[in-house]
């Protein structure tokens, strides 16, 4: 039972990453078409309706860096959890295999979201490059 909670989060974890990694594609795709340039219709638009002045690719990229730092967070509690379950294990083999697994686990998650983070934030930085004036 334990052990399928355990792969439910790995792959809740690995999911969103994939989906965090694949909104960071597709919002900074947008950057070749960016009304909020100088002079752009996005600033008309702003006036009229009465939105927000920051630019979607700044709104994506602060849901993507909310989103991971949530993940980050998680994986960390996961790692304190296999930290005390190891603890409180009173040298039970059982128990203290399960909270190395929740380590490892924990471990995994967090290289994954950091590695996800410097994806994000590499293509966002290329896009922005690529798709702005010198």
């Amino acid at each position: 039972m334990k052990k399928k909670l355990s792969n439910k989060v790995a792959t809740i974890v690995i999911l969103f990453v994939t989906m965090l990694s694949a909104s960071a594609i597709f919002a900074s795709s947008a950057l070749a078409l960016d009304p909020w340039a100088s002079g752009g219709a996005g600033e008309q638009a702003v006036a009229d309706i009465g939105l927000g002045t920051k630019s979607p690719v700044d709104v994506a990229t602060n849901i993507i860096n909310i989103m991971l730092g949530f993940l980050g967070m998680i994986a960390v509690v996961i790692i304190l959890l296999g930290g005390f379950k190891w603890m409180t294990a009173a040298g039970n083999e059982d128990k203290i295999s399960e909270a190395k697994k929740l380590l490892a686990a924990g471990l995994i998650g967090l290289i994954i979201i950091l590695m996800s983070y410097g994806l994000a934030k590499f293509v966002i930085e290329q896009m922005m490059n690529a798709t702005t004036s010198a």
